[in-house]
């Protein structure tokens, strides 16, 4: 009996540590959706200033929500926002593949791609998800597929470049290595997407700068891009990480060790047998 008493208690606990964790991902993809739709709202007619302020709290919401994530994660998130930053400003202020209202790269982007990052990797961990991927999968490029014949056949800015990167887009999810979080791109992606050019934030123009193919306002395989940021930030994090650890290491011996083990071995209010326990720990 009282080993059936502790098997329930382990499974309750389980239970609890889930249902706690979908309720993250599930705030987290909450907070980031209502967030982009805000901020795009509000910097439709807003001042550069006020476009900088926008970046400030963005940062803040990005760190915020970055609080309760793994080290792993958090090393993605950093990959993510520095690999999509260098892209922004490539394709945007140097090629004009696509413009902001300011010609710049508004402040609110680069954490705002580690927000979407995130979003990505929460819905990917979902119970939903988990439980509902190939329906998702096929939700996703049923709506994709459409959204690319409609642009190639009935929308006023043609749309060939949305086609190549739709093709690309479908070739992450049935062969990349986290297909679920290339879904959740999609999703929010699309979301943030279809807001911003509705508002007037950015704009595509109709002719692709390095392509030199028509593409819509926005592409509809414009998720493939932000796929290629999540594959990047997966796959290059867990050496992040490792360079971390080394370093930490690395500054623990040759600074910090010297001068905090020998002050630690005269103190006096420490009991002797702590010392020898401490070196071990510290060189590991």
């Amino acid at each position: 009996m009282r080993g059936d008493g502790i098997v329930r208690f382990g499974l309750l606990e389980k239970g609890r540590a889930a249902a706690s964790g979908n309720f993250r991902d599930y705030g987290i993809a909450l907070i980031v959706f209502a967030s982009i739709a805000f901020c795009l709202h509000l910097d439709a007619d807003s001042t550069l200033a006020f476009q900088d302020l926008l970046g400030v709290c963005a940062w803040v919401f990005l760190f915020a929500l970055l609080r309760g994530e793994s080290r792993l994660v958090q090393a993605q998130v950093l990959v993510a926002v520095a690999f999509a930053t260098v892209g922004e400003h490539f394709a945007s202020p140097y090629m004009e593949g696509y413009i902001y209202r300011f010609h710049n790269v508004p402040a609110y982007v680069p954490p705002g791609h580690g927000m979407v990052y995130l979003t990505a990797v929460a819905l990917a961990r979902s119970e939903l998800f988990k439980r509902n991927l190939k329906a998702i999968t096929a939700m996703v490029l049923t709506a994709g597929g459409l959204w690319t014949i409609w642009g190639l056949t009935g929308a006023a800015q043609k749309d060939a470049v949305g086609a190549l990167l739709f093709v690309v887009f479908v070739l992450f999810v049935l062969f990349g290595r986290s297909p679920g979080v290339y879904l959740g791109a999609f999703f929010v992606t699309t979301w943030l997407e279809l807001i911003g050019v509705s508002y007037g934030n950015w704009r595509w123009v109709p002719i692709d700068p390095v392509l030199e193919l028509p593409q819509g306002n926005p592409p509809s395989g414009v998720a493939a891009w932000y796929c290629l940021v999540d594959a990047v930030a997966l796959g290059t994090a867990p050496a992040v990480v490792k360079g971390f650890i080394w370093m930490q290491a690395a500054l623990w011996r040759r600074y910090l060790y010297p001068e905090v083990v020998p002050r630690l071995l005269f103190a006096p209010h420490l009991q002797q047998d702590y010392i020898p326990a401490l070196a071990p720990v510290v060189l590991s």
